[in-house]
């Protein structure tokens, strides 16, 4: 599988953004797909997760502001941020698998090139 991440680009805070993770290769729809963030410095991080059924999870730091969302017809995940901040400022990922517990770990061999978020104050 091959993902495409695109929608970042440079906001204000208190601003929105709409991200997106198309897939090539594999059906998305078989998957729980989960976008992550890596800020400079620091690790990359799970901030929200979908699985095949709809059930979504957040991060405690975007809980309220990111909602992650799937359409199958078009294999495609996306990541509505609101209320964005400074500290939102990373390059964001997405990735599947059908463990949760590998999307929890995040440890894949394979990423996309990411969609740069930058928020300034």
């Amino acid at each position: 599988v091959q993902f495409a991440e695109s929608g970042g680009g440079l906001v204000q805070a208190g601003g929105s953004l709409r991200l997106s993770c198309a897939a090539s290769g594999s059906p998305l729809s078989d998957n729980i797909v989960g976008w992550y963030r890596q800020a400079p410095g620091k690790q990359r991080e799970l901030v929200a997760s979908v699985t095949v059924d709809g059930w979504t999870d957040y991060a405690d730091s975007v809980k309220g502001r990111f909602t992650i969302s799937r359409d199958h017809a078009k294999n495609t995940v996306y990541l509505e941020m609101s209320s964005l901040k400074p500290g939102d400022t990373a390059v964001y990922y997405c990735n599947a698998d059908k463990s949760s517990l590998s999307i929890i770990i995040g440890s894949f061999d394979y990423w996309g090139q990411g969609t740069q978020v930058t928020v300034s104050s």
